[in-house]
């Protein structure tokens, strides 16, 4: 099957045409608009891409266009874009210590951090790059050292981006709504290559008027349409490479999108579903029925970006019709899974 790029449009091709079972990926839209009719919120936009051209778009109750918020799953673009600061020198490696790029990390005293217990401890000055992207690092989690335990959150993720954007010269913590913060560096190196549109939104949790937000806080997010989330997908399935540019390091999304080293050493190997920003079905431990090269950008708001390098496929839920996405193994992706049949 020929590999192609998206111009400004998808190019749409027959299922068939594609290797899809026309019959069977069907039964996959019709299991769609049948879960919708049970679901007080039965809205859902799907897109699937194969070979790069635009297979089927479901989309009821949510504008095709319309931009929705990604939430956590801008988790995988961060991890994209860390990799671009190290390749390009900025951050020496994903092992740097954070503090010594955003010292301004440690200055969140008892009393100050989100809730009652949680501040930047002395523990907090050892974490990584690698373990903040793999929600291994404890940030202001007493107890957690660093590297030791899977624990998803947004305010390692927060100190991430104002690290990567403050080493660029992006971000000022005096002044964060005034910053450009990483969107900038999202633009140039990632969403203007690869022809997408999407914008940005910056959102904080509602916390007590003590908690340190302009150094923990304002999340960076993208909102964005369903087929720009595609091109997204497409990128990654193609392991950063954009027709004739490598916009991310193959090598790290090859080793983002398998489990953390981090959780495999000191885990349960029920969480061995988490790599470098990216939900991972490495160890089946994900989707049990689904390819063991496949993984996704998840967020709230049920926002999904499933990606199997294997299967040359792309399949993008804004908003899918879940509650967990492990659901996927036997609803949505299973069904267009079950569907390809070359």
């Amino acid at each position: 099957m020929q590999t192609i790029f998206p111009g400004e449009r998808w190019e749409q091709c027959a299922a068939e045409d594609a290797g899809f079972d026309a019959a069977k990926l069907d039964t996959a839209r019709r299991w769609l608009e049948e879960q919708s009719t049970r679901r007080e919120d039965g809205r859902y936009r799907v897109a699937v891409v194969r070979g790069g051209r635009l297979i089927a778009e479901w989309n009821h109750g949510v504008g095709g266009e319309e931009a929705l918020r990604l939430a956590s799953a801008t988790k995988s673009i961060f991890s994209s874009l860390l990799a671009v600061a190290v390749d390009e020198g900025v951050i020496p490696s994903p092992d740097a210590r954070v503090v010594d790029f955003y010292p301004e990390m440690m200055d969140v005293p008892n009393g100050a951090g989100p809730k009652a217990g949680r501040y930047a401890f002395e523990k907090d000055r050892a974490i990584t790059f690698r373990q903040l992207i793999s929600n291994t690092s404890g940030y202001m989690k007493p107890g957690e050292e660093p590297g030791r335990v899977f624990n998803y959150q947004t305010y390692g993720m927060n100190i991430l981006t104002h690290a990567i954007a403050k080493s660029y010269g992006l971000y000022n913590a005096a002044d964060p709504e005034g910053s450009p913060g990483v969107k900038e560096l999202i633009d140039s190196r990632i969403r203007q290559p690869i022809g997408a549109h999407w914008g940005y939104y910056l959102a904080n949790f509602d916390l007590h008027a003590q908690a340190r937000l302009s150094i923990f806080g304002y999340y960076e997010g993208v909102a964005s349409s369903a087929l720009d989330m595609a091109r997204l997908g497409w990128l990654w399935r193609h392991w950063g490479r954009w027709r004739d540019q490598q916009l991310i390091p193959e090598a790290w999304l090859r080793e983002a999108t398998k489990v953390a080293p981090d959780i495999r050493r000191h885990c349960a190997e029920a969480e061995w579903v988490y790599g470098y920003g990216f939900w991972t079905n490495e160890f089946g431990r994900l989707w049990p029925n689904l390819p063991r090269d496949s993984y996704a950008a998840s967020g709230a708001g049920r926002q999904h970006i499933w990606v199997s390098p294997d299967l040359d496929l792309v399949i993008v839920q804004s908003p899918g019709l879940y509650e967990d996405q492990r659901e996927n193994d036997s609803g949505l992706v299973r069904l267009i899974v079950d569907a390809v049949v070359a």
